[in-house]
């Protein structure tokens, strides 16, 4: 069962029999919106990139995105760029997998960020979602979709935090400017 996630919500990412999930996948989707134009309505595509930021008490330590799709300890891996979207509602464009298991203990935020490498705002993306899956029965965990478009390029996504012996995973969706992962550090920050 899929929980929607609202901006600022956390559930857990315990199972429903009580054991601990050991492998996650952050899954990113979109789609290009249509502009209306003098000649009809028309899409340019969007090259929006999904990213992992791995912190320890609060200081980045490593980062997964489309130039380095593995984490220094192997436990988080991009599965690569998608430059123009197209799922949308459906499957996922661009997915980071997190071995739960195997994240060092000195882990304990994983913050995913989704920016418009190419510049365009949110106003030209439309059925944008990020997703939570288990990645070891495919069972969609939890879903938080970004409505409503905004004149901005990134946006801080959600993140997966520890939480005693488990981990929680919180919705921000907190809008943000830049291209890349390093023009979101200051925004991300005060989300820890």
């Amino acid at each position: 069962m899929t929980v929607n996630l609202s901006k600022g919500q956390a559930i857990s990412l315990e199972k429903q029999d009580g054991a601990t999930l050991t492998a996650v996948r952050m899954g990113l989707g979109w789609q290009a919106a249509k502009r209306r134009g003098l000649f009809g309505s028309r899409t340019r595509e969007i090259d929006l990139d999904a990213s992992a930021v791995l912190f320890a008490g609060g200081e980045p330590k490593d980062v997964v995105f489309f130039r380095h799709l593995v984490s220094d300890d192997g436990s988080v891996r991009h599965t690569g760029d998608n430059r123009v979207g197209g799922a949308g509602q459906g499957g996922d464009d661009e997915a980071i997998l997190v071995d739960l298991q195997r994240v060092p203990v000195h882990i304990d935020q994983i913050v995913f960020t989704v920016n418009s490498f190419t510049g365009q705002t949110f106003q030209e993306v439309q059925n944008a979602f990020c997703r939570l899956v288990d990645e070891t029965n495919g069972q969609e965990l939890a879903r938080y979709t970004l409505a409503g478009g905004g004149d901005y390029t990134a946006q801080i996504m959600a993140k997966v935090h520890r939480a005693g012996s488990g981990w929680t995973m919180t919705a921000i969706g907190a809008p943000a400017g830049g291209r890349t992962f390093q023009d979101l550090m200051p925004a991300i920050l005060p989300h820890l």
